[in-house]
């Protein structure tokens, strides 16, 4: 398991004050950034959050522009809502119940156990680098200064991308959740059609925006109560469908956990069973969304980590037993749609497999009061990771990766306005794929898990490459995975993991492949990193150097940092071509 590195443990007490020496170079030459605080007690937030906002500076020379709102609960609860189990399910678990129940039960299962190494993974690099750019920072800081803008802004893309699919998956779910009440409240009389659904999937977008435009304190209100909603909605879930499934019509052990389907066109078993990835992948996503917050968060390099492991935890959990659930009490479902797997799903409450469920066991009264709770649940994703995504933008346009005006900060509402309209309009837009055909929203569902996990996996893997280099002298913060043995397996088993996941993520889940039933996952997926890439060849280039240091050392010194020597990442980033060129010309005039 994690543990507290000494270095960082003695970082985070503000009544000792904090030193932590960095290897330069080979040759044992150290670089020292001694961080003094003039606070004796460390039970004040006031002295919490200078020491989180100097450890900020110290690490890569950012100053925050955040309160420190969020504490323990609301952070571990952000990190719950961002996952949204109840109602992310309802969304995604089609594929796998079409798949059979042994894939709904075993993927489930299989990959919360490899998921929670991948989140392991990603709490250890955000402990060491715990600011809003999240792996996006991550991933400049430990490869080499001559890789690190290109990685960097590569890793950003596909991160902000793959947001920005999650976001529009969830609220587009949740749209189609709403019209599935609307269909059992008028007795099936209101069929909603892709343009209402559509429709509803754009206002929710602007008042979901529109809340995120309040200040953090609210926000952070808000986040502590999610928690308890999400979880709840699943345990009152689960006990109301088994109490009222007749003994007589749960399904056995060996149907549950045995029965695979091939009702996707594919021959193949073993592809068949992994197409149930598609829901705990959606689901488990987004590990680095409390990172987004941690300028936001009080301990933020202890906070934010131990709230993504504890999340895929507890979501790992309730998610295989709520799957495992649904199969025991999903009744003839199963064998109606074995019979017609083209008509069946239109029978079924806005074409929700879950919902279907849930009224014929819950019953229409216990679904009209359950529902809109698990629809609350969808609502709380988005919320959340609306601010997370716009967080990640104001931490690109720091860096010059996006346009300055997306760094601006609300004097107002102390939050990022101008990012939280581009994440809006960048999720509308691809709420538009729903007029192609249901599988080109699948694939936004696929998008958001394959565009983030490949984001997560250049930082992990650039760290066990270059972490002992000596531009680079990875240094873990306090939560920390040890450099023994079982850190490399944790993290070898990550890597793995996400390649692997990945490749399923981007075959087609049906079978003719034609236009409408084709994965476009990927092709987004390719198309982000070509603008992208073309963007950065023909102007990017010049003017982005990375995640850099935007603090002299005199705005160093008066958050308590002192920095002695050349510091791996203070002011040692790769620079733009423009910046290096300049200074050669610096350079040549001194000589």
């Amino acid at each position: 398991m994690a543990s507290l590195s000494q270095d960082d443990a003695r970082s985070t007490k503000s009544a000792t004050g904090a030193t932590s020496s960095a290897i330069n170079n080979n040759n044992n030459t150290h670089t020292a950034v001694r961080h003094v605080n003039k606070d004796t007690e460390y039970g004040s937030s006031a002295s919490a959050a200078d020491d989180d906002d100097a450890m900020l500076a110290a690490r890569m020379g950012y100053k925050s522009e955040f309160k420190r709102e969020f504490k323990s609960l609301s952070t571990i609860s952000f990190a719950f809502s961002i996952m949204g189990l109840v109602s992310s399910v309802a969304t995604t678990f089609n594929l796998p119940f079409l798949a059979g129940p042994a894939s709904a039960v075993w993927t489930w299962f299989i990959g919360s156990i490899f998921n929670m190494t991948l989140g392991m993974a990603i709490g250890e690099l955000v402990s060491a680098y715990p600011s809003c750019g999240g792996l996006y920072s991550a991933s400049g800081m430990v490869v080499p200064r001559r890789y690190r803008a290109r990685v960097a802004w590569f890793t950003g893309y596909l991160n902000f991308t793959g947001q920005l699919a999650g976001i529009a998956g969830t609220c587009y779910g949740l749209s189609q959740m709403i019209w599935a009440y609307i269909y059992v409240a008028t007795n099936t009389r209101y069929v909603a059609g892709t343009g209402a659904t559509v429709g509803l999937y754009v206002a929710l977008m602007v008042i979901f925006s529109l809340i995120n435009c309040l200040g953090t304190k609210t926000l952070a209100r808000l986040t502590s109560s999610y928690v308890f909603i999400n979880i709840g909605a699943a345990i009152v879930l689960i006990i109301i469908v088994l109490v009222r499934t007749p003994r007589a019509e749960i399904h056995s052990a060996s149907y549950t956990f045995t029965e695979i389907r091939t009702l996707t066109g594919w021959d193949s078993l073993p592809l068949n069973f992994f197409f149930g990835l598609y829901c705990v992948q959606f689901v488990m996503t987004d590990y680095d969304a409390v990172a987004h917050i941690s300028e936001e968060v009080h301990r933020a390099a202890i906070a934010a980590p131990v709230a993504i492991v504890i999340a895929v935890g507890g979501t790992g959990i309730v998610g295989w037993i709520l799957c495992i659930v649904l199969i025991l009490v999903s009744g003839d479902i199963g064998d109606l749609l074995v019979a017609d797997p083209v008509n069946t799903p239109l029978t079924w409450p806005g074409g929700l497999v879950f919902a279907e469920i849930l009224l014929r066991r819950g019953g229409r009264v216990a679904f009209l009061v359950l529902w809109p709770f698990i629809c609350s649940v969808a609502a709380f994703v988005c919320i959340t990771a609306i601010q997370a995504n716009a967080r990640s933008a104001y931490a690109m346009a720091r860096d010059r990766a996006l346009p300055s005006m997306f760094l601006k900060v609300s004097k107002r509402f102390g939050t990022t306005i101008n990012a939280i309209i581009l994440v809006a309009v960048g999720c509308i837009l691809l709420g538009f794929l729903a007029f192609a055909s249901y599988f080109a929203v699948t694939a936004v569902f696929a998008l958001a898990a394959l565009g983030m996990d490949l984001s997560y996996l250049v930082p992990i893997v650039c760290r066990q490459i270059f972490q002992n280099h000596p531009e680079v002298m990875f240094q873990p913060g306090p939560f920390t995975l040890g450099k023994g043995w079982l850190g490399r397996i944790i993290n070898i088993i990550a890597i793995f993991w996400t390649l692997f996941e990945c490749i399923v993520l981007c075959i087609p889940t049906s079978r003719p492949i034609t236009a409408a039933y084709f994965n476009y996952s990927w092709v987004i997926a390719c198309g982000v990193v070509f603008l992208s890439g073309l963007w950065y060849a023909i102007y990017a280039r010049k003017v982005y150097s990375g995640p850099r240091a935007a603090l002299t050392p005199e705005q160093l010194a008066n958050l308590g940092v002192v920095v002695e020597g050349n510091h791996p990442h203070l002011g040692a980033g790769q620079g733009s071509e423009s910046e290096e060129k300049e200074s050669s010309e610096k350079e040549k005039e001194r000589i």
